[in-house]
């Protein structure tokens, strides 16, 4: 009995092995196709491949969704004529080596697209095999942006890239106005790629992944309970959680056990989080409790009618898995639609005579002694034809309007902005390329010119962890035990900024009482400690202090640090607490009186202006008051000389002669209005320059010390040294460094030829106290000739420096930096000036528009003469004149003609009195009339 079942079993046996054997070395091209090509003109099948993991968030969604398309494209009389669509799955497995296995077994069956896989890594493989084999791959899971048509030209998206996902939470990150995240993501092609590009959209808003924090899926749950205590001890509050959905809530659970979903925190996650928990029928209590208050983004589908019958439809889809009816999420509606598009593709294709033909590639060989038969994966001869065809595709499925770009992008992607709280998820607004962050649906937009201007972003309020409104700043001070480390300025001179104290403090003076009070304002505490920089011997160098602070040696600098070019590119800067700005101080002297001091009011070009000014009216006044006022008449020489008493006299309003034409009276009433500004600002301008004691300077500026090739005596470890010799080429050997008042005073009184200095350069602040401590001896020379401020030096980004900004404005508002500024930087004002001739004169740019007015004013009251002489001369009969000329001037009438009209005689009519033309006039109008009527009398008594 026993023998019979041993040979029974080994008989199983024998044609258990024998079977494997049949179909390894026979496979079934053998009984369809004797030769290295293959067709099939009318095709009753045509086989799609499927590829996977089965048991998964997206799979349990995807694997119903395919089956559903499948039955409603063989079903649909107007697609494919009765062609059958067959679909061959294969299962992942969530493995990278059985996916590419599962592939290449999936490649023997002839098929002439394939749809999957929803991992990015196996896409990144199997991508590969397609190229090779020319069979379209339609990825509706596979989102890492670096899958780009130009590797990989078969591979073509049915749904969108992570790229615009990650530009999504850019834009809500720089919304809120958070400058810094940690990203938490899955160490894979998927979570690198993704984040990759998040790191690339914050740059382009100025902000930045301040740590990137991985792992890998496979890592307990210690591991990602010690990288959520490392993330917690850094600055940023933010997190980004890119993962997958089938591990990423192990990421939460964790994070309410380390108290990170308490209040202050913000956690952002991608697509994978509402995937999951769309999956779900009803989601356990305690994973709602896990995830209150968290942001994430969902691909957006709109809501048409198609997309409503299709989930209407979901309960009742066959083998719907092990998901149960909540296993539908938005991958299942693009699941479907890539059915769709094959078919349609398809239907295209062989209508326009495509052949679904293989034949075997050349390179692709069994090798001897290979098990791995090569040779049975063959090349789909109208792959490409087909990819084109699919690219040409514009159809509106279940996901939306299914078209591709150049880029081979769909169109228009668009995502759900959610915040999870309470019971379930809440849409807070939307996201699209086109318009950015917005509160309504993003296909009513399109039609729309697009405006991303930061005004148009909306969203609703969000309930953040803690169940708070209030949105959470973003960033706390390191929780690692460390205090903020302040470097602070050892100085020699002027310690009423800053100075060494023997307090439990350590340090004093007007910054540190400013930064103490800014600090106070603050609505959080900062840990903060004081370290001394320099030896006290000198002062320290301002430049080489910002430099460690961006070499983070220091967190922070605190003391009378000016705000320049060169150190804000490496340091972010607060507010000024206080202006300040270069100036120059040399020694001075009281001016000497000059016996021509009575010219120094006006300047060279005003003298000469007014003195032809003058001239001008009265030549003006003469020509209008000559033909009738006799005060104004007489000999040429009597007449030159009133026109140059009356021109002057008008300066003191002393003119004797009376005007009695109308345009006369009316320019030199306005002649009189600007002689009167003129005296006024004279008598001014001479009073101060007489009255007012006068200093004078060597240097009269910056420009002066610049031409000159004396010494300059600048501050040790200032800034000026570097702006005097690369910005205003001042040679390095005239710079004389000085550490304290004392050794300005001691170089200022030696002066350039006796080893000190001609001038000093500093900052405005500390001229002001060494001003004061010399009561008022030496002087500022020429203007500020730089703006600038004193603030405080934080590391680039840093979010403190901000704060601190508005606690300075509030200072200054309400009115304690004045106090402080009392307290420690009292001095006393140097109020008399250096002489600054040039500046003090008055100048033409002062007066010119009232020489204009009466310039204007003379033009228009000569044209007016000019014209009324010109009509009374046109007037004028020559016989009358002749006549006329007898009677007064028998003698004239020898010498020249009365009816030429030459000059001489011209000038001759305007000579004359206004009384004697009137009367010829009237003379002349007389005898017309008698003339005419002697005319008539005569017509009237001839014979007719």
């Amino acid at each position: 009995m026993k023998e019979v079942l041993l040979i029974s079993v080994f008989m199983k046996r024998t044609l258990v092995l024998l079977s494997l054997w049949f179909f390894i070395w026979f496979p079934l091209e053998a009984f369809c196709s004797t030769g290295n090509t293959s067709s099939s003109s009318n095709p009753k099948v045509i086989n799609i491949g499927a590829l996977f993991t089965l048991n998964s968030v997206i799979g349990g969604a995807t694997k119903p969704a395919l089956l559903a398309a499948i039955d409603d494209v063989n079903s649909s009389p107007n697609i494919l004529n009765g062609i059958e669509l067959k679909l061959i799955l294969r299962d992942t497995n969530c493995s990278g080596f059985i996916g590419t296995m599962e592939a290449l077994q999936l490649m023997e069956s002839d098929i002439v697209v394939a749809i999957g896989p929803q991992s990015s890594g196996i896409a990144h493989v199997i991508s590969h095999v397609v190229n090779e084999l020319h069979v379209p791959l339609l990825s509706f899971g596979a989102t890492d942006p670096t899958l780009a048509y130009l590797q990989f030209p078969y591979f073509l998206r049915t749904t969108h890239s992570d790229y615009f996902q990650m530009y999504a939470i850019a834009d809500v990150l720089d919304y809120y106005g958070w400058r810094e995240v940690i990203a938490i993501f899955v160490d894979d092609d998927y979570g690198r790629n993704g984040i990759s590009v998040l790191g690339d959209a914050l740059a382009k808003k100025r902000a930045k992944i301040s740590y990137k924090a991985s792992f890998s899926p496979e890592d307990p749950e210690s591991k990602i309970n010690d990288l959520l205590v490392e993330v917690n001890l850094m600055e940023s509050r933010v997190f980004v959680v890119h993962v997958n959905p089938d591990t990423g809530l192990n990421i939460f659970s964790v994070a309410k056990r380390l108290n990170m979903m308490s209040g202050g925190y913000v956690w952002i996650a991608t697509d994978w989080l509402p995937s999951y928990l769309d999956s779900r029928e009803a989601v356990d209590p305690s994973t709602m409790n896990l995830l209150q208050g968290v942001v994430a983004l969902r691909r957006y589908t709109p809501d048409t009618n198609l997309k409503k019958r299709f989930i209407s439809r979901w309960k009742n889809l066959k083998d719907k898995g092990s998901t149960g009816p909540g296993g539908f999420n938005s991958y299942a509606l693009y699941a479907y639609d890539s059915v769709w598009l094959a078919a349609h593709a398809l239907e295209v294709f062989l209508s326009e005579g495509g052949n679904l033909s293989f034949s075997n590639d050349p390179k692709l060989r069994d090798t001897n002694g290979t098990t791995l038969h090569l040779s049975l994966l063959r090349v789909f001869n109208g792959g490409q034809q087909l990819l084109q065809t699919l690219l040409r595709m514009n159809f509106s499925g279940v996901s939306g309007q299914i078209q591709f770009n150049q880029q081979r992008d769909l169109i228009h992607p668009a995502f759900d902005v959610l915040n999870i709280g309470g019971t379930g998820t809440h849409r807070i607004g939307y996201w699209s390329n086109y318009s950015l962050l917005s509160i309504v649906p993003p296909e009513s937009l399109y039609t729309k010119p697009p405006n991303i201007s930061s005004s148009s972003q909306h969203l609703y309020g969000v309930k953040w962890p803690g169940e708070t409104s209030k949105v959470p700043r973003g960033w706390v001070f390191p929780n690692n035990g460390q205090p903020l480390r302040i470097a602070v300025p050892n100085r020699v001179g002027y310690k009423e900024f800053v100075s060494k104290d023997n307090s439990p403090q350590g340090v004093k003076g007007y910054c540190i009482d400013v930064f103490e009070a800014a600090i106070n304002l603050l609505p959080y505490a900062v840990p903060h400690t004081y370290m001394l920089f320099g030896d006290g011997n000198r002062n320290p160098n301002y430049d080489e202090i910002v430099s460690q602070v961006a070499q983070n040696k220091y967190d922070a600098a605190v003391g009378d640090i000016t705000i320049v070019m060169n150190r804000t590119k490496i340091v972010d800067f607060t507010q000024p607490y206080m202006e300040s700005g270069l100036v120059v101080v040399a020694p001075v002297k009281e001016a000497k009186s000059s016996p021509w001091a009575f010219l120094k009011p006006f300047t060279k070009e005003m003298w000469f202006v007014t003195a032809a000014l003058f001239l001008f009216v009265g030549v003006v006044v003469w020509i209008l008051e000559h033909r009738i006022n006799h005060e104004f008449r007489g000999p040429p020489r009597q007449q030159l000389i009133t026109i140059f008493w009356f021109s002057f006299s008008t300066m003191f309003f002393s003119h004797r002669e009376n005007t009695v034409s109308t345009l006369g009276r009316l320019v030199l009433i306005i002649w009189l209005f600007v002689v009167l500004i003129i005296n006024s600002s004279y008598t001014a301008s001479l009073t101060s320059i007489l009255t007012v004691q006068q200093l004078t300077s060597g240097i009269q500026g910056i420009d002066s010390l610049i031409s000159s090739s004396e010494p300059i005596g600048i501050q040790e470890g200032s800034f000026a040294l570097n702006y005097l010799v690369d910005e205003l080429n001042i040679a390095r050997s005239r710079i004389v460094k000085l550490k304290d008042p004392e050794a300005y005073l001691r170089a200022l009184n030696l002066g350039p030829k006796a080893g000190g200095v001609a001038a000093i350069v500093d900052e405005l602040p500390y001229i002001e106290l060494f001003l004061t401590s010399t009561n008022c001896l030496y002087r500022t020379v020429g203007q500020e000739f730089t703006k600038s401020g004193l603030g405080f030096a934080f590391q680039r980004d840093s979010p403190l420096a901000v704060d601190l900004s508005t606690a300075i404005l509030q200072l200054s508002e309400s009115g304690d930096l004045q106090k402080f500024h009392n307290k420690w930087l009292t001095h006393t004002e140097c109020s008399i000036q250096i002489n600054q001739e040039e500046e003090n004169k008055l100048s033409l740019s002062s007066f010119w528009g009232l020489f204009l007015i009466c310039g204007i004013a003379c033009v228009l009251a000569l044209t007016l003469f000019c014209y009324r002489v010109f009509t009374q001369y046109r007037r004028f009969s020559p016989e009358d004149e002749e006549a006329e000329v007898e009677e007064i001037e028998p003698s004239r009438l020898s010498r020249r003609s009365i009816l030429s009209t030459s000059f001489n005689n011209i000038m001759e009519f305007v000579d004359r009195k206004e009384t004697e033309i009137k009367e010829i006039l009237k003379r002349k109008n007389i005898n017309e009339s008698k003339q005419t009527s002697h005319n008539s009398n005569g017509q009237a008594s001839s014979p007719t």
